[in-house]
């Protein structure tokens, strides 16, 4: 998930830190050893597309698409050492309540979806509109995109087939190595590559100028690239910014002008007003745009109809560099120190590690965000601005990672930080009013507009914009679709009807799922539907602390006190944790912060009287965690055994799976924003019933519950696999199955697939 709007707020802030990627051409000369895949970045688009009037239905529809995908990222890429895929494992039990919480989200929304579309269909029938039917779909539940699952099991294998055809039909893939990370091997996918960069970097004759290119969506992996302290990195990533423009009509020559405005040095959100002061913004990186003839286009076109019976494959989207070197130069001006603390000895990478520290403020997946920062607002720019203006009082840095094993925590300056953020909490007041007089202009400004409305609105004309955005992008997208209407069209005698009928009953789908979009729009919109009047808190009115605790937490007035104290005790620890995952692995798979919200900034004091310590533990298997984060809606994933503990009215863990739960706009706007306050998952009373139902597991379920090691290919005609080879051939003791225990040149656990070669190693 990551930071939201972080990305945004990053390019906006520092636009030369992106540039165009493209497979065809290589513009900046840029060339890179090792590719790195956070495979859930390209799974989920593939598996539930934004925006397709035809998303894939089965399983072997999304394969084909990842393959297409990885081709794609592989072609821009070209790496020349090494293509490491990482699916997310088993994630630290910190994680869990954020996956949990987007689960139980993701089961209620579809239902309420599925609620509209039905009502929806029935208005329609008795309109005599003609629609598509609903098709039967195996990817009907994404929650099935978690490890333990039969469709994660098959994906791996489906993956390693992948591999093996590339390895032995394509000389660039069968020249480099290849590590499979699954789902069955313990860890978040961004992680699993940072430990992996961790080992190499630690190895005796690393060679420091590696060019690592690291895809994926999620804003945090900016961060986890910063942490690593490489200069050469870069990220590969979706423009999602462009592509949002792209679906909303926006012109090639708008979106150009849009960005020119936006990069024109205007601060990102109110941060200005806030503190007085402006910080300055460099100007905007030129604009690549591809020219296409209207022969090419052509061409394309009838390419494309040419394959009118396979299903449309993902919509491509356009993709970009993000340097992280460009940022790391970026950051040593914007966060120049001009009056240091005597005897500080200013290094970039002190304070490139102080940047990822201070922006766990604003939230991550482990930590919620505090009331005081969001990124929108410009929470970013007043964390830097009170960084510089406070360094000289704070008497130096905030963290030390040179100490991130200490035992005593020292890797955090405890006293440093509770200076600078009580500093940032001085803000405060002037926020919350500002924030809440925002709030209520908007209000006022969708009132008038739903008045206006009324006078004006025509329920009979729907405009359906989602139709024009994508049939724009590929002409044999509509006969394409057209031959598959005709074959799927249930209810309909096609002897009768003519093309005219069937591109009828086209827009009268297309309509439809315009219309479905709206309205779950629309009862997400809390402002349009009184929300605002639902804040309790009202931060910004005075009594806003002591509403806070009494509303978030049910804390009584004398017990306020004692709540702050715990509640700062455990983001303490948040602090310290998310610090030591992101520079040094896991600290501990058991530890999660407790509460659904987190502190004030000013309520952050005696952070020194905090003890941190953690205990590592070991991560939970797959099925366990399927039984801590899936809804009861998702019970299908689990073994019988396992299914029978969520939704059994006698199960002991019954209530770790309410049918219904509360929801907290938490004074947004939309519902997708709004916190799950779901129960905590206890894991002692979870564990104790999941040792019983592991006895009743049948062998394929053990080997999908088991956890599993990275897999490395090699082709058997690279340098390594001859070696490897060539010791093989020599243990002619061993059948031609065994699996042979050696020490791995990567310094990881691998299982080792040599191709062409009928024989597997282990380490």
């Amino acid at each position: 998930m990551g930071v939201p709007s972080f990305f945004r707020w990053l390019v906006q802030r520092y636009p030369k830190i992106v540039s165009d990627a493209n497979s065809d051409e290589n513009h900046h000369g840029l060339e890179f050893d090792n590719l790195y895949l956070d495979m859930n970045g390209i799974i989920h688009p593939c598996f539930h597309p934004e925006d397709m009037l035809f998303p894939p239905t089965t399983f072997e529809d999304v394969f084909s698409n990842i393959y297409d995908y990885i081709d794609q990222l592989f072609n821009i890429v070209k790496p020349r050492k090494l293509l490491y895929m990482a699916i997310d494992g088993v994630a630290p039990r910190a994680k869990m309540n954020q996956q949990r919480a987007r689960r139980f989200r993701t089961a209620k929304d579809n239902e309420a979806a599925e609620e509209v579309e039905t009502k929806l269909r029935k208005n329609f029938e008795r309109e005599g509109k003609k629609v598509l039917p609903r098709e039967e779909s195996e990817l009907s539940d994404s929650n099935i995109i978690t490890p333990g699952t039969e469709f994660m099991d098959l994906l791996s294998k489906k993956l390693q087939n992948y591999i093996k055809r590339r390895m032995t039909t394509d000389s660039r893939w069968s020249k480099i190595k290849v590590i499979l990370s699954d789902a069955n091997v313990p860890s978040e996918g961004e992680h699993k590559i940072m430990s992996f960069i961790r080992a190499q970097r630690s190895s005796e004759g690393y060679d420091p100028n590696t060019q690592h290119c690291l895809y994926g969506l999620d804003a945090d992996l900016i961060m986890l690239a910063l942490a690593t302290h490489e200069v050469h990195f870069s990220i590969l990533r979706e423009d999602v910014l462009v592509h949002e423009e792209i679906l909303n009509g926006v012109s090639e020559l708008e979106r150009s002008a849009r960005k020119a405005e936006s990069y024109s040095g205007k601060c990102r959100g109110w941060f200005k007003q806030v503190v007085d002061k402006s910080e300055s913004v460099p100007k905007p990186a030129s604009c690549h745009i591809e020219v296409v003839s209207a022969s090419e286009k052509s061409d394309r076109c009838s390419e494309a109809s040419k394959k009118l019976n396979r299903r449309l494959p993902v919509m491509k989207k356009p993709f970009q560099y993000l340097h992280i070197w460009l940022l790391r130069e970026y950051l040593h001006i914007d966060l120049n120190i001009s009056d240091p603390p005597e005897n500080l000895n200013i290094d970039l990478e002190r304070i490139i590690d102080d940047f990822i520290f201070i922006c766990f403020f604003t939230g991550n997946d482990f930590l919620p965000h505090m009331p005081t920062l969001e990124i929108h607002e410009g929470a970013i720019d007043l964390l830097m601005y009170v960084y510089k203006k406070e360094m000289k009082n704070l008497g130096g840095y905030l963290v030390d990672t040179h100490l991130i094993e200490d035992k005593k925590g020292r890797y955090i300056k405890l006293k440093r930080v509770e200076k600078f953020i009580l500093s940032v909490g001085e803000y405060e007041e002037k926020i919350f009013k500002k924030r809440l007089e925002i709030k209520e202009r908007k209000l006022r400004r969708i009132q008038s507009e739903l008045l206006n409305a009324q006078d004006t609105e025509d329920d009979g004309c729907i405009e359906a914009n989602l139709w024009s955005s994508l049939g724009n992008t590929d002409n044999a997208f509509q006969d394409r679709k057209m031959s598959e209407i005709v074959d799927s069209t249930s209810g309909l005698d096609e002897k009768d009807i003519s093309l005219t009928d069937y591109s009828e009953v086209l827009n009268n789908t297309k309509e439809l799922m315009q219309e479905l979009k709206d309205r779950i729009q629309h009862q997400s919109d809390t402002f349009r539907n009184g929300g605002l009047f639902s804040d309790k808190v009202k931060l910004g009115v005075q009594g806003w602390k002591k509403r806070y605790y009494e509303v978030k937490f049910s804390a009584k007035t004398d017990e306020v006190e004692q709540r702050r104290r715990s509640l700062v005790a455990k983001y303490t620890e948040g602090l310290c944790w998310v610090l030591k995952y992101y520079f040094s692995g896991v600290p501990s798979w058991t530890w999660f912060y407790p509460f659904h919200y987190g502190p004030f900034a000013s309520d952050l004091k005696g952070l020194t009287q905090v003890n941190v310590k953690f205990q590592k533990g070991l991560p939970l298997k797959p099925f366990d965690q399927l039984l801590a984060v899936l809804p009861p809606k998702s019970c299908h994933a689990l073994p019988e055994a396992y299914k029978r503990l969520m939704v059994d009215a006698d199960s002991s863990i019954l209530e770790f799976y309410p049918a219904r739960f509360e929801t907290d706009a938490d004074g947004k706007r939309f519902m997708w924003q709004a916190i799950c306050k779901l129960p905590f998952i206890q894991e002692d009373r979870l564990l104790v019933e999941t040792k019983k139902a592991e006895t009743e597991l049948k062998d394929h379920e053990k080997e999908r519950n088991a956890e599993t090691a990275d897999q490395l290919f090699i082709g058997s005609s690279s340098g390594l696999g001859e070696q490897i080879s060539s010791v093989y051939k020599n243990c002619t003791s061993f059948m031609q199955n065994d699996y042979i225990k050696i020490n791995d040149m990567l310094k990881s656990r691998c299982l080792l697939c040599i191709l062409q070669a009928s024989f597997g190693l282990c380490a």
